[in-house]
């Protein structure tokens, strides 16, 4: 199977042809993965570059993960599965707004199998996944008082985001953005009641020339409501800092890989206090006015804050 990847790979380089037009999408429309900062406001690595005046993009995306974190005094063993909406609308040359609307819930996606298969694969260690029963939905933090078990089918966020961008800076090759988020996530009952509004703000950078493509997106957040779980400490605020790279293979077909690195958000001295990093590679194909996008996430060096892996199928739709 690895040498068929590798046939597909050099078969996709070879059959591009010459096209420089601009991949005008951005980056994927991801979110971040990490157990505590997808069910919070995280800010999305965009591009420093507007899009044309009066362009709208509607997008509709799901995301099926895997969490898995085991330091021995904390273990997290669940499915994790997330819906996507959301509009943009470029309504002035330097004036963007975008309103989106996303559904985490504890779902059994089936994940566990694949996951293992996948770390085999390209030499992960499994990290004690392999010491349990499959499908399993269990979160215990002994040193916060938090012990959820049997939460299948449970909602774990339901947040709208309002965010506005203005471009500071625009050339051929170079522009900078800047923007805001205000976030709102209410469950109204059940182990995961919240209510609770979250604010960031981000700067961002884009590089284009020729078939590449470079975005890079720095982000504050800060939060009054501190608590997660019931009874976990988050931080007041936290930093974040993201990434990509998009290279147009052809016309139609895009690679992109993005990286994201993200502020440890608990209070206390345990693996969630420590940075959370997370590798996306993706691919798109694009059409007249619309796009596919699919993308794999997986964590980077410290398993025991992080999601395993997560896979996003998305649809965005330009008007």
């Amino acid at each position: 199977m690895i040498h068929g990847l590798r046939y597909l790979w050099v078969v996709l380089f070879f059959v591009a042809f010459n096209s420089a037009a601009k991949d005008d999408y951005g980056p994927l429309q991801v979110y971040s993965q990490s157990p505590f900062q997808t069910n919070s406001l995280t800010p999305q690595l965009r591009s420093g570059f507007s899009n044309d005046p009066d362009t709208q993009e509607f997008y509709l995306s799901g995301t099926a993960a895997s969490i898995w974190a085991n330091a021995g005094n904390y273990e997290l063993d669940y499915y994790q599965n997330q819906i996507s909406t959301g509009w943009k609308w470029q309504f002035e040359q330097d004036w963007q707004l975008a309103l989106s609307y996303r559904w985490n819930y504890a779902g059994n996606n089936h994940l566990d199998g694949p996951t293992r298969w996948f770390h085999d694969l390209i030499g992960i260690d499994q990290n004690g996944r392999e010491e349990v029963d499959d499908h399993r939905f269990i979160i215990s933090i002994p040193d916060y008082d938090v012990n959820l078990e049997d939460f299948r089918g449970r909602t774990l966020s339901n947040a709208y985001t309002a965010y506005l961008q203005y471009q500071l800076y625009s050339s051929e090759h170079h522009a900078w953005s800047v923007g805001g988020s205000l976030y709102y996530n209410d469950i109204n009952k059940g182990i995961f009641a919240s209510s609770r509004f979250e604010q960031a703000l981000q700067v961002n950078y884009g590089y284009q020339r020729g078939k590449h493509q470079a975005d890079i997106s720095a982000g504050y957040t800060s939060r009054r409501n501190q608590e997660a779980y019931q009874n976990f400490p988050l931080k007041k605020s936290v930093l974040s800092v993201s990434a990509g790279y998009r290279y147009k293979i052809a016309e139609q077909h895009t690679l992109i890989g993005e990286m994201s690195v993200y502020e440890g958000v608990s209070e206390g001295k345990d693996e969630f206090s420590k940075v959370s990093t997370e590798f996306t590679a993706g691919y798109r194909y694009t059409m007249e006015s619309s796009a596919l996008e699919i993308s794999a996430t997986e964590n980077l060096f410290n398993a025991d804050n992080s999601t395993d892996i997560a896979f996003t199928l998305g649809y965005r739709y330009r008007f």
